[in-house]
């Protein structure tokens, strides 16, 4: 018998749902990313393969953080911040196969807050 494996669960997800969202060059996709310790978020051009900017536990400014709810909402305030420094305001929201709750929608509500649209 086979066991089932998360990992692959939660890959197989993320790739349906890269299948509908798309980030352009107007509208570019907020993708968020969580390992063990630490949170990532990124707003990719997926149509030049560029990633216009980036937040996450690693920066200095955030340095000692978990992966948390806490820091997830931090992480969404600072992205957020860094979108609209580089004039971004509407982004597709890419939950990278996790299911909207705890982590992400907090991530979330915190960019909606600071003031990105999606």
């Amino acid at each position: 018998m086979s066991t089932i494996n998360r990992k692959e669960i939660r890959q197989r997800i993320h790739k349906r749902i890269r299948r509908k969202v798309v980030g352009t060059a107007a509208r570019p996709r907020l993708a968020v990313y969580f390992s063990n310790q630490h949170v990532y978020a990124q707003i990719i051009d997926d149509s030049a393969h560029s990633t216009l900017c980036a937040a996450s536990t690693l920066d200095k400014s955030l340095q000692g953080s978990q992966a948390n709810v806490a820091c997830a909402k931090s992480i969404g305030a600072l992205i957020a911040e860094r979108a609209k420094a580089a004039n971004i305001s509407n982004v597709v929201f890419d939950r990278g196969g996790h299911i909207y709750h705890g982590k992400v929608k907090a991530l979330a509500e915190a960019a909606r807050e600071a003031g990105l649209q999606f």
